[in-house]
């Protein structure tokens, strides 16, 4: 399990550049490529040129928003209209010029701050060139580089083991197999792969797209249009009306020039103006650009959206989980205390030399240790690195007569760092450091000063000997404890606030880590998270899956959690109906980042945590959480909204067109009628609507229950508008513009009170747009030249006020059904 450690003798002397690797200058290894080895590769093209894109590229962007289904329908509407004129009745081809390059620039501009925001969260792989170690983008990577590794790290590009100490490679992401390998020289290593313990190098084989996983490399950093319950709720929706709206224009085009004879013209414009209706297209347009808008302020809060459904997915987030490290509290700490468990009986290194003063000399021999220990680490964790910080001097394996044999790096899956020494007495011994509760037997006398330790929120690790050399089936046998090392964790200043917001969202919080649950169950009730008095150890969890899933569901604290425990209670909870978000930091937390709904990644985690989750906090700030969520639910509550208004206008336009063909009338409205109607009581306030903040979490069932008010809505505006236009028809049957005039007052009335319903709770900016929306119709109808412009003339009072009382008669119809239909739903 072990590499045999470099000897002292081997040490580099000197200061090494910044941001060297541990490995990066030890001699009698290979230095690398040369400046000029590099500039022949990249001559040849022998360099990593696989695009990393964080978004979809101008062209891509463009041709999504511009060559669409109903594009293509009201281009061929407008380009007839063209033909029979007049202009005013193409108006609806310029609103849709003007939608598209709306969406066009709000996804450039998603794309110009998801691009600055993923150079900026890009790995840097460090590799070893003219004998220095040197950090460069993942793009300049060219063939046979030697490229470092340390925990965390992302395995790049394929290549070939050159060398190895304790190195351990997961390739669960490629090959679905938990374990991690176990690498040594000659072995391959694949891109995808990861580093969870030890450190090593190999030399790159294959770069570019000739990489074994270049294309999931490339897809896990990519902006993307995947599925979702909302796009696939809306293509749904889309397809069903497409298929509605071939019979439906082939009768209307029948009619109408059944209607209006020989004036085919006429009956053109009236068809055009029954179909343009039917087309909900600013319902994708509206999607996209909430989508992207809400991707623009996300970035201002340095939040990288890796994946576009993340946002949709956060709003329906009812737990997450949290890894206390990194999430709760901040990344480094501080060793507090250093407590001698007592004499060591065997005569080894830490016994008494009979001055007297035993205790002091054995706290100096374990101070000598840890030191030396710390120096053999090449990749420390950030508990390894409160240690060297508190006793290491930089002296590396040789300490006043102490040498490495071998180094076994921390695993989070076994819970402890090793080496074995050659001691100044010229004993050799293993010295293990991990976790109390996993290297002593259960019911050993120190465990219940761990536990009153981990109470206060501290974090304990014992230092252990044992004659058990490293590479035996169990290190950790014979082990004689020897101290106690007392660490205190930095809390985040914003952590308690932010689980307060999610309290108060009602959504659930579970801490899942791998320390002692004593200790994690103290820092969670510090911050006074809800059930953190009743921590759960992970070991003791049952096998069962079903009381699995309950346990986990019930539980709101876990500790000593492995990274596979940390996958099977992610599952538990989605088992339950539950939507999870998980954060992390760690190479521990990507099989849960990955099987989560949403995983979201701090900026200084490791790159395969970045890599698998969807969402990464570039700033490492755990209080942003709260924006993360709140964006979601504004984006997905905003659509659901929006999407009412658009399918109550394509209701009541088939309907109408249904109408008119069974009744041989010609139809109501000319497409400008159609234009003004819609831009006044959807486009516009659709837009503002769809920006607003909204914190209601989504739920599941989105088109049953936009179909549930938009259906009802649109035969309720569809029936009083048909009503008060055969009803002015039956005064003054020859007289169009006059029938027409009062059918457009009646709907928009109607659609108003539509709107009015949907922009619901009210507040001073959504009063005033309904407000405005009825002033502009109103000035349309008393304008002259608007009048005129639009053909809207309101001959005499009864007429006119005959629609009025149709559509407050509509209206109330509305109230009554959207009350039921709203019960309905929220059962």
């Amino acid at each position: 399990m072990t590499q045999p450690a470099q000897p002292a003798e081997e040490q580099p002397t000197g200061d090494q550049p910044d941001g060297a690797h541990p490995l990066g200058l030890l001699p009698g290894r290979r230095g690398g490529l040369t400046a000029a080895e590099v500039a022949e590769r990249v001559a040849r093209g022998e360099v990593n040129d696989v695009p990393v894109r964080s978004s979809r590229s101008t062209r891509e962007i463009v041709r999504a928003n511009v060559f669409t289904r109903f594009n293509a329908i009201i281009g061929v509407m407008f380009a007839i209209i063209l033909v029979v004129g007049p202009i005013q009745d193409g108006l609806f081809g310029l609103v849709i010029v003007a939608n598209t390059a709306i969406g066009i620039i709000q996804e450039l501009r998603a794309k110009k701050t998801l691009d600055s925001l993923a150079l900026i969260g890009e790995a840097r792989p460090q590799v070893r060139r003219d004998g220095a170690a040197r950090q460069v983008g993942v793009g300049e990577i060219v063939l046979d580089d030697t490229v470092l590794l340390g925990i965390g790290d992302k395995v790049i590009v394929d290549g070939e083991v050159t060398e190895a100490d304790g190195l351990e490679i997961d390739e669960s992401l490629l090959t679905g197999e938990p374990d991690p390998v176990l690498k040594h020289p000659g072995d391959p290593v694949m891109s995808g792969s990861f580093v969870v313990a030890g450190a090593g190098a190999f030399t790159a084989t294959k770069v570019g797209r000739a990489a074994y996983a270049a294309q999931l490399a490339e897809e896990a950093s990519r902006f993307t249009l995947v599925k979702s319950e909302l796009r696939t709720g809306i293509d749904s929706i889309l397809r069903f009306i497409t298929w509605l709206l071939v019979p439906t224009a082939i009768g209307l085009i029948i009619s109408q020039l059944a209607v209006e004879g020989r004036n085919w013209r006429e009956a053109v414009r009236r068809m055009i103006a029954g179909i343009v209706p039917m087309v909900p297209e600013g319902l994708v347009l509206l999607t996209s650009v909430a989508f992207a808008i809400g991707v623009v302020r996300l970035g201002r809060k340095q939040c990288l959206v890796q994946e576009l459904p993340a946002i949709e997915g956060l709003a329906r987030v009812d737990t997450v989980c949290l890894d206390k490290t990194g999430t709760l509290t901040e990344g480094g700490m501080d060793v507090v205390d250093l407590r001698i468990i007592g004499a060591d009986e065997g005569g080894g290194p830490d016994a008494d030399d009979g001055d007297g003063d035993g205790d002091g000399d054995r706290k100096e021999t374990v101070r000598q240790a840890l030191g030396v220990m710390a120096g053999a680490d090449a990749r420390p964790n950030p508990s390894m690195q409160a240690v060297i910080d508190a006793y290491g001097d930089g002296s590396g394996e040789r300490r006043d007569g102490w040498r490495v044999i071998e180094a076994m790096p921390f695993s989070s899956a076994r819970k402890w760092s090793g080496v074995q020494l050659l001691e100044p007495r010229g004993d050799e011994a293993s010295w293990l450091l991990g976790a109390p509760d996993v290297l002593l037997p259960a019911g050993h006398p120190a465990l219940a000063e761990v536990d009153e330790l981990g109470g206060q929120g501290l974090r304990v690790l014992l230092l252990g000997r044992t004659p058990v050399p490293l590479d035996a089936p169990d290190p950790a046998a014979g082990l004689r404890p020897l101290a106690l090392v007392v660490l205190q964790q930095r809390l985040r200043e914003d952590a308690a606030e932010t689980l307060r917001y999610f309290e108060g969202q009602r959504v659930e919080a579970k801490v899942i880590s791998g320390d002692a649950a004593v200790s994690v169950g103290a820092v969670a009730a510090h911050l006074g998270l809800p059930g953190a008095d009743h921590p759960v150890d992970a070991r003791t969890l049952p096998a069962e899956p079903q009381a699995f899933a309950d346990t986990a569901e019930q539980t709101t604290v876990f500790g000593r959690v492995t990274p596979q425990q940390k996958r099977q209670l992610v599952g538990a909870l989605q088992s339950r109906g539950r939507t999870v978000a998980m954060t992390g930091d760690g190479v521990n937390d990507v099989l849960a980042l990955k099987d989560a709904d949403i995983g979201v990644a701090m900026g200084s985690g490791s790159d395969a945590t970045k890599a698998v989750a969807q969402i990464v906090l570039l700033n490492n700030s755990f209080a942003v959480m709260p924006s993360v969520v709140a964006e979601g639910r504004r984006v997905i509550g905003n659509i659901e909204r929006v999407a009412g208004l658009f399918l109550v206008k394509t209701v009541y336009s088939v309907l109408l067109a249904l109408l008119v063909i069974f009744t041989h009338s010609p139809y109501p409205f000319l497409p400008r009628h159609s234009t003004v109607l819609s831009t006044l009581t959807i486009g516009v306030p659709a837009f503002f609507l769809a920006l607003a903040p909204n914190n209601e979490r989504a739920r599941t069932g989105f088109v049953r229950r936009v179909l549930r008010m938009a259906i009802p809505g649109g035969v309720i505006a569809g029936t009083a508008t048909f009503t008060a236009y055969a009803l002015a028809r039956a005064n003054h049957a020859t007289d169009l513009t006059s029938d027409t005039s009062v059918a457009t007052l009646t709907l928009f009335l109607v659609a108003l009170w539509v709107l009015a319903i949907v922009a619901r709770p009210y507040n001073w900016w959504r009063l005033l747009l309904i407000a405005t929306m009825g002033g502009a119709f109103a000035l349309v109808l008393t304008v002259p030249w608007l009048s005129d412009f639009f053909q809207l003339s309101l001959t005499g009072t009864r007429d006119p006020w005959v629609g009025v009382g149709i559509a407050v008669t509509a209206g109330v119809l509305l109230e009554v059904v959207w009350r039921i239909m709203r019960r309905r739903t929220d059962d």
